[in-house]
């Protein structure tokens, strides 16, 4: 397995372990099993039908059949990245520019699934060749699918401790995204254990400006610290 390296939009290198072709596999048999299952049950709901005209049945049965036709799609664009098959497999799909996939990206994906997987079947082995174990339509798409096994997840990354009597400053901090508070800690961390204090200036500024407001809390360290805890503070409360 491969290891694909993300840099940030504040030149933060993120590592994770790409999905293996054998992950990947095997979240795709479980997935089809799923959807062969619902075929199965469909088939069997179908005499239900079979007195109305032909063409009343080929519309019916085709309504049914979109759950088949779009189970990738909507449960990626839903599960953030995942299905079933993948959520069982421990692996998610992300986009390598360190932002979160989006439902275009996912749309890409899906269309590639008829080159990747049901016209030619390079897929597979386009993932063994390829450097960040990508099919094509994860290289159309600019994503991989990545393990979860390290527990590389969103809200354990920003997940503060709180004092049950803690009162937040800013809260603004809402216009912040689980993303941003991810890259604003991974940045933070890293400048702070390396006493790079330009980055925590420039942290700090970029900060204020997207939540639209002046630091009123202390020095650089302290206020990134406190809009961490204030950004845990209101979204565990949503």
């Amino acid at each position: 397995m491969a290891e694909l390296q993300i840099n940030t939009t504040q030149n933060v290198k993120i590592n994770f372990t790409t999905a293996g072709a054998g992950e990947r596999l095997l979240a795709f048999i479980i997935d089809t099993l799923i959807k062969l299952g619902y075929l199965a049950l469909l088939n069997m709901t179908v005499g239900a039908f079979q007195n109305m005209d032909q063409w009343s049945q080929i519309g019916i049965n085709t309504v049914l059949g979109l759950p088949v036709v779009f189970y990738t799609l909507a449960l990626e664009s839903v599960m953030e990245g995942q299905t079933i098959g993948k959520r069982l497999m421990n692996i998610k799909v992300v986009k390598i520019d360190g932002y979160q996939a989006s439902l275009a990206d996912y749309v890409v994906r899906w269309f590639f699934r008829i080159v990747d997987i049901y016209i030619l079947g390079l897929g597979f082995f386009v993932i063994i060749f390829s450097k960040r174990s990508q099919r094509l339509g994860d290289m159309a798409a600019g994503t991989s699918v990545i393990l979860l096994k390290d527990k590389v997840n969103i809200s354990h990354t920003i997940l503060e401790e709180l004092d049950d009597d803690f009162k937040p400053t800013y809260p603004t901090v809402i216009k912040l995204s689980d993303n941003d508070a991810r890259i604003i800690k991974e940045t933070f961390t890293a400048a702070k254990s390396s006493n790079d204090y330009q980055t925590l200036i420039k942290l700090r500024a970029k900060i204020t400006e997207v939540i639209g407001v002046e630091a009123i809390n202390g020095n650089d360290i302290q206020f990134i610290d406190t809009i961490l805890k204030d950004y845990n503070y209101y979204t565990q409360r949503m």
